[in-house]
């Protein structure tokens, strides 16, 4: 959510901004905003007029009661009842011009940075660099669930019977070589400095509004029928929520947070072939980093947590690129982002594989995350990356790792975790 501040100031700047979305549909959202703040504001003023005055005349009832002048102290308490009922329907007015801005407020997209490629979808992302060489060996990669199958380490059928489309089972190797790649995933994050979490698998609705916009919210979100609760899309959720209304201590920042969780999305539609493995479930399990800092510290770590996915991902042997989002394929909280893709051998090309965003004060004005500076109280700048989401992390480590005999080399780094297993053999 936008400082209002902006609307009030600089309302061309915020419609320039939705243009550059493509959301021309919200443009009048602005307006109606700027309108219903000057309301609200005048309401609050007229409210605050009639506090000031209703304390003074009460003032003087006492002194004039002292006074023997009952009389007069009966009509300014007369007075001082008909300002209560009149502060009294200014602040239920108030209470709903207020309501009214925020529903606006909400779907207000963020200011993407100046940086940020204007483009209508993910199609006009930007290619910012390579990382390692990309091979095509010279014999046929099968599939990734047919590898994973002619490992014995894949159950979907069994899944559909227990759960429906989009579930699935992991077992043998395959399922240790998994918990193996998100083992690995913590240890790495914990060396650069990060402090690790296991976070509440569910959340309340006032943390879901504050960390995602309502179309993500819609699309992505399971709902606990009964409950205010819903079940997390990622633990940046949680670890977000867990400062709602808090201010931070100065000292202690930045906040460098890495968390595990599982992760539960719709992923509403089918898409062919490559969904109908592992690519596109309901359930998956992802090592997160979540960082709190100063504002004029933001992109320095934006920069810093994408390369660590890049580091991450090279470390498996895995070439990988990373991608600028351009306007049209933001999330309306971000401030600016990046996806991080592996690359395919059997598909000749590359996949997302993790994301990075940088989201200002969008989330922490939701929540009221501040901290006391100088200068003030300050909201904080949130941002959150993908270490590494895993089946589609797996996929990347398989097909890089195929041999033609069928078999799938462990990297050295995940060795360790596999109990100094080098290989994993069809069964």
């Amino acid at each position: 959510m936008i400082d209002i501040k902006l609307i009030r100031e600089e309302r061309d700047l915020v419609k320039e901004n939705i243009k550059k979305k493509f959301q021309d549909e919200k443009l009048p959202l602005v307006d109606e905003v700027y309108e219903l703040d000057i309301k609200y504001r005048d309401t609050k003023s007229k409210a605050d007029e009639l506090r000031n005055k209703r304390n003074s005349l009460s003032n003087n009832i006492g002194s004039l009661m002292r006074e023997g002048k009952k009389e007069e102290a009966e009509k300014i308490k007369s007075e001082v009842s008909n300002i209560n009922e009149e502060i009294k329907n200014l602040e239920v007015e108030e209470e709903k011009l207020a309501s009214e801005i925020k529903k606006r407020m909400m779907v207000i997209p963020n200011i993407i940075d100046k940086s940020v490629p204007i483009g209508k979808d993910d199609t006009e992302n930007v290619e910012i660099e390579k990382f390692g060489e990309p091979v095509v060996p010279d014999y046929e990669i099968p599939y990734h669930a047919d590898i994973i199958n002619a490992l014995d380490g894949l159950d979907k059928e069994a899944a559909g019977r227990t759960s429906g489309e989009g579930f699935y089972f992991l077992k043998g190797d395959i399922a240790r070589l998994h918990s193996s790649l998100l083992a690995y995933a913590r240890d790495f994050m914990i060396s650069k400095g990060f402090t690790y979490f296991i976070p509440p698998f569910m959340i309340r609705s006032d943390v879901v509004t504050g960390v995602m916009s309502f179309k993500e919210m819609e699309d992505m979100m399971y709902k606990i029928e009964g409950e205010d609760l819903y079940l997390i899309g990622t633990s940046e959720h949680s670890m977000m929520g867990r400062f709602i209304g808090q201010m931070v201590n100065e000292e202690d920042l930045p906040l460098t947070l890495t968390s595990y969780s599982p992760c539960f999305r719709k992923e509403g539609g089918s898409h062919g072939l490559e969904e109908r493995g592992l690519y596109r479930v309901h359930q998956f399990e992802k090592q997160e980093m979540v960082v709190l800092c100063k504002m004029e510290d933001g992109f320095n770590w934006y920069d810093k947590m994408w390369h660590y996915t890049v580091e991450f991902f090279r470390s498996l042997d895995i070439p990988v690129r990373a991608l600028e989002c351009c306007s049209g394929d933001l999330a309306d909280l971000k401030v600016k982002s990046c996806d991080v893709e592996a690359w395919s051998p059997r598909q000749k090309k590359y996949f997302e594989v993790g994301s990075c965003s940088i989201l200002g004060d969008a989330q922490t004005r939701r929540l009221g995350i501040r901290y006391k500076s100088e200068e003030g109280t300050k909201y904080l700048c949130s941002l959150n990356n993908t270490v590494v989401a895993t089946p589609r992390g797996l996929i990347a480590l398989i097909e890089n790792n195929y041999q033609e005999d069928g078999s799938v080399n462990i990297p050295k780094v995940l060795q360790p975790y596999m109990g100094g297993q080098e290989k994993i053999f069809i069964k």
